[in-house]
C-alpha cells in the first residue's frame, strides 16, 4: 500500500571539483504485507537507487566522481481518496485533454541549478 508520494529535490556537491547540481526525484513510500516500509526513487520515470546512498549517487558531469546527495526541498503529492477533494470524471477514452500524451516530460534536472560557488581569492591574506 502506498503511504506517501513526494517530489524531492536533492543537491549534490562534488568533493573533487566542487561542481554543484540538483535533481528532482519522485519518491514513493510503500508499506508491505509484513508492516515494513520501503522507499522507491524514480528519475524521469526510471527506477533508480536512493540518491542518499553511495550506490545511487549520480556521477559529477565534470569529473565523473560520485557524491551522496542531500535533501534541499520536497513537495508531497496528495494521495487520492480525501472525501472533500474535488474530482472530475474522466470521459470516454481520448476525450479529456488528449494532448497530455504528447506533452514533453518534465526532466528531473529541468529546473534552475544552484549558482556556482565563487572562486577563491588567489591573493595571499593580508597579515597586517
Amino acid at each position: 500500500m502506498i503511504t506517501e508520494l513526494a517530489v524531492e529535490r536533492v543537491e549534490f556537491t562534488c568533493g573533487a571539483c566542487w561542481h554543484r547540481w540538483s535533481v528532482d526525484y519522485d519518491v514513493q513510500r510503500n508499506l508491505d504485507g509484513r508492516g515494513e516500509e520501503w522507499e522507491y526513487f524514480y528519475r524521469d520515470n526510471v527506477a533508480v537507487p536512493s540518491p542518499y546512498t553511495a550506490d545511487g549517487a549520480p556521477p559529477c558531469e565534470h569529473c565523473g566522481r560520485h557524491w551522496v546527495g542531500h535533501l534541499v526541498a520536497r513537495r508531497p503529492v496528495p494521495l487520492p481518496g480525501t472525501p472533500d477533494a474535488p474530482r472530475s470524471r474522466v470521459p470516454a477514452k481520448g476525450l479529456l485533454r488528449p494532448e497530455r500524451h504528447l506533452a514533453p516530460l518534465l526532466g528531473a534536472d529541468g529546473h534552475p541549478q544552484p549558482a556556482p560557488a565563487p572562486a577563491p581569492d588567489p591573493r595571499p591574506a593580508d597579515t597586517a
